[in-house]
């Protein structure tokens, strides 16, 4: 299956999974997806990820983050948003890095020095594409 944007399928899979209160998302493998999902968890958004190596395909195996009891359990993440989409790249300086509702999310951004918060782009002075933004 061919996907135009697969960062915004991948964010995609993991809103459905929220919504529908799955623990555990499969996402089809790459580099990028890797690289985002290990993001997600330094930031503690997810539990944990791992790449499980199937025949033909590899996929990436991501486990959500729940707080809460059972019945009122609610998932870390509340929001997912595409910024920068393959029709329409958005570029920002360091200066200029957003900040996701006033420091209570994040902007994931790819950098020349590999993908990365915006507060730690900020932090190195490093600007880069504005991946999506995540609270």
């Amino acid at each position: 299956m061919y996907v135009n944007d697969p960062i915004a399928d991948m964010l995609t899979r993991i809103r459905n999974a929220i919504m529908a209160r799955k623990t555990v998302v499969e996402i089809p493998h790459s580099k990028m997806k890797v690289e985002l999902a290990r993001v997600l968890l330094e930031e503690g958004y997810i539990e944990n990820y791992s790449v499980r190596e199937d025949n033909p395909f590899s996929w990436i195996v991501v486990k959500l983050k729940f707080v809460g009891e059972r019945r009122d359990r609610r998932s870390v993440i509340s929001g997912l948003k595409r910024v920068s989409k393959p029709g329409r790249r958005i570029y920002t300086g360091y200066q200029d890095i957003p900040w996701v509702l006033s420091g209570m999310g994040i902007a994931v951004l790819t950098t020349p020095k590999g993908v990365m918060t915006g507060q730690r782009a900020r932090k190195e002075r490093v600007g880069g594409e504005v991946l999506c933004y995540i609270w």
